[in-house]
């Protein structure tokens, strides 16, 4: 169901940019006062980048009133296969400058603070300050972290968005959303400091195109929270595929959540030592590895059932694990240990192991009874 609208309507507006928002007025459920609502908007994006480029367009020309845009990098040759807010013209210099060209030449009445600064934990929340709604384009999981825990601190909704290779992930957090709405945060996804080995850009590989699609998803989201449109995708991830050419809607849960089951304290959740681990397996235990696709690309323990976190989280039952012992592995353990209580208030005899797939490359000893 919709969520109330995050801002009041400003006043009418000018006759030039009725004009120019026509379509947005005759939409059904936006009209003229949801176009109101977005000129009265500030919204914050970080990133001017793959995902911010489109995020900056969309928005602009939608008519939101003020954009901050947070981004310190210049433009390189490589960022035009994707960030199509820059032009050959623009190399060499700030993003900043063409947040501020672009914007100006789509939307006239949008005032657009394009700060060429690094953000992080220590000014996240300096940064943000004022914005009505924050979306996070970043593609440093450490940046998302401070983004993420400063959008909680100030209570503001999150849009987020996350894209490696040919698959993304959006949805929407919010620690301290209306009445009857579920809190729903990062570390409800991707507990504190569970997935700082994500490989770059350079590294993995992006698909130029689908930017576009995830960051109009992110620019849709924020529409629909700042004009009380649609339902919003909180309490919910999308999970796109575009090799595939699926889009999946899964439920998000909030850690610790009441279950049908009653839940388990961390503290009861027994762990595998690595060097068991072979023993654990051949004893009919199953591995269930909850990392994300450009993990597991990158390696897993032999024999592993792989199933990304949100998967587990939204049907833990029904993760294809049979009836006895599950091992969960994720990178360092965070996220395996948060699987784990799902899967435990589910009925499922789950362990996690200690360290996670780091602690057992470091081993350097794979599972004697792992099944390949």
């Amino acid at each position: 169901m919709p969520l109330p609208p995050l801002v009041d309507p400003a006043p009418p507006l000018d006759p030039a940019e009725q004009e120019r928002t026509l379509r947005h007025a005759a939409l059904t459920g936006l009209g003229e006062v949801g176009q109101r609502r977005l000129a009265a908007a500030h919204v914050a994006v970080i990133g001017a980048g793959g995902l911010g480029s489109p995020v900056i367009l969309a928005l602009a020309a939608a008519g939101v009133g003020t954009l901050t845009v947070i981004d310190d990098d210049v433009v390189d040759l490589s960022n035009l296969q994707r960030q199509i807010l820059h032009r050959m013209d623009d190399l060499g210099r700030p993003k900043a400058d063409s947040v501020e060209r672009v914007t100006r030449d789509l939307s006239p009445t949008t005032r657009v603070h394009a700060r060429r600064e690094r953000l992080t934990a220590s000014n996240a929340a300096d940064l943000l300050r004022g914005a009505d709604l924050v979306i996070d384009g970043s593609d440093s999981f450490r940046t998302r972290e401070a983004v993420a825990g400063a959008s909680e601190t100030l209570g503001v909704p999150l849009v987020w968005g996350a894209l490696q290779g040919a698959a993304a992930q959006v949805t929407v957090f919010w620690s301290a959303p209306p009445a009857g709405a579920v809190r729903v945060v990062l570390d409800d996804l991707y507990p504190t400091g569970s997935a700082h080995d994500a490989p770059s850009c350079a590294e993995a590989g992006v698909l130029g195109p689908l930017c576009l699609q995830v960051g109009g998803l992110l620019a849709t989201e924020a529409v629909k929270l700042i004009a009380g449109v649609g339902e919003p995708l909180l309490g919910r991830i999308l999970v796109v595929d575009a090799w595939a050419g699926t889009v999946r809607d899964v439920p998000l849960a909030p850690a610790r959540r009441s279950a049908p089951l009653p839940t388990v304290a961390a503290g009861d959740i027994p762990e595998i030592e690595p060097a068991r681990l072979g023993e654990t397996l051949d004893a009919g235990a199953v591995l269930l590895d909850v990392r994300e696709p450009w993990e597991t690309a990158r390696g897993v323990v032999p024999g592993s059932l792989l199933r990304p976190l949100a998967d587990v989280l939204a049907a833990p039952a029904a993760s294809g694990i049979g009836d006895g012992p599950v091992v969960v592995v994720c990178q360092a353990g965070g996220r395996a240990r948060r699987a784990a209580e799902a899967l435990r208030a589910a009925g499922v005899d789950a362990s996690v192991l200690r360290g996670g797939y780091t602690a057992w490359t470091a081993a350097d000893a794979a599972p004697a009874g792992a099944r390949t």
